[in-house]
């Protein structure tokens, strides 16, 4: 008898342990988001805050009900898609020779450089923007300056103003007179909301903001509080990073490879390999000093600003014609099953394929079954996909019935 009850007893607790441990399934799966990481996809929190590995903010998927989505399929938003750096290509014949592989490093685009300069001389009372790497967008104050030749401007724009309201001298244009005050104020840096506050209070302040009218990442703060600046000194200097340069040097008889707006691929190392199209931008048609290479710059593009100035970057060319039906190499995930690319479906879900890769060079993988020309395919951000599709379905329910 003593038997039975103790045996009763060890099957109650081992339900009751068994039960507990349900629990945080249960709790997952109530869960209507999770934050992962745009770069290492396998970090799946149920918080908000900053990627454990490289430091970067965690983005938020949210998981879609089965009204969204079928087996198989991912539905994501809009901002998902943006925040997490998924970009889609068309699948087309590309060419997969041999490449030349460069090294070289990630700078800011020249061209897109701009300057603050003074518009008036004066005295900084005070400066809005300190730092290097802040950014600033048009209409933002940057500096308060104490300059005389602006107060008597400001001072003629109200005397004008007030001779138009008191003397009706039919002899003088009092409307060509404030025309001529307000544009004068407008060169030296006013905004027309600022006339028009200086209007309403018919008062000369000692000092007078100045507003930023360039958009960008601050490179360089010239001056400091307290500095006189003349006319035409600069302030700041900005950059914009949204699209930026590779630099690298290669040797005189490597330069038939790389032709003015050549389409080449970059890779980056500090991105876990990531991979964007870029063209040649220029050529330098002069050799540098005694080492006899030539300067050779890509440009590529940098929407979401994870490429830093600084970076080291892999710059490739194929060298040979041989084109086929081919998927930018970082489209493909490979495991124990297979190789895979995730499809773009019309309803703008995404879906994992099985393909059948060739033998390719280190931009391009030829596709022998699988694919067609005209499919569209996630060519970055793959594997935040896959991991989303792992965490809803596990491991193996979610690559089942897959088309080859």
């Amino acid at each position: 008898m003593n038997k039975i009850k103790l045996f009763a007893l060890l099957f109650a607790l081992g339900f009751a342990a068994c039960k507990q441990k349900s629990q945080p399934t249960a709790t997952i799966a109530q869960s209507k988001a999770y934050y992962t990481c745009s770069m290492h996809p396998q970090v799946h929190l149920d918080h908000d805050g900053n990627c454990p590995i490289c430091g970067m903010k965690l983005i938020k998927v949210e998981l879609t009900g089965t009204g969204n989505k079928t087996a198989n399929r991912i539905v994501l938003t809009d901002a998902q898609i943006r925040l997490g750096g998924i970009e889609t290509d068309t699948v087309k014949e590309e060419n997969i020779g041999s490449e030349k592989m460069l090294t070289g490093t990630v700078t800011t685009d020249e061209n897109n450089a701009e300057e603050l300069s003074a518009r008036i001389a004066g005295r900084i009372q005070q400066l809005f923007v300190r730092t290097v790497g802040e950014e600033i967008s048009a209409g933002q104050p940057v500096y308060s300056i104490y300059s005389e030749d602006l107060q008597e401007a400001e001072k003629e724009y109200l005397l004008a103003r007030q001779q138009q309201k008191m003397l009706h001298n039919p002899d003088i244009d009092y409307k060509q007179l404030i025309n001529a005050a307000e544009n004068k104020l407008q060169l030296w840096g006013l905004s027309a909301s600022q006339i028009r506050d200086l209007a309403a209070s018919g008062k000369v302040s000692a000092t007078t903001t100045v507003l930023s009218n360039i958009n960008g990442t601050v490179s360089d703060v010239v001056v400091h509080e307290g500095d006189y600046v003349t006319e035409g000194m600069p302030i700041l200097k900005t950059q914009a990073l949204n699209n930026l340069w590779i630099q690298a040097q290669l040797y005189t008889n490597e330069t038939g490879n790389y032709k003015q707006n050549a389409p080449v691929t970059v890779s980056f190392p500090d991105l876990n390999g990531q991979v964007i199209n870029g063209r040649v931008e220029f050529t330098n048609p002069e050799l540098s000093g005694a080492s006899k290479v030539d300067l050779i710059r890509i440009s590529i593009p940098n929407p979401q600003g994870m490429i830093k100035p600084g970076m080291l970057a892999y710059i490739s060319i194929a060298n040979g014609n041989n084109h086929s039906l081919a998927v930018p190499a970082s489209a493909i995930l490979t495991d124990g099953k297979g190789s895979r690319v995730w499809v773009k479906n019309p309803d703008g879900s995404f879906s994992p394929r099985m393909i059948k890769p060739g033998n390719g060079n280190q931009s391009y993988v030829p596709v022998v079954s699988g694919l067609n020309i005209g499919d569209i395919i996630v060519t970055n951000g793959a594997y935040l996909l896959n991991s989303e599709a792992s965490f809803k379905n596990g491991n193996d329910d979610s690559m089942r019935g897959m088309k080859m």
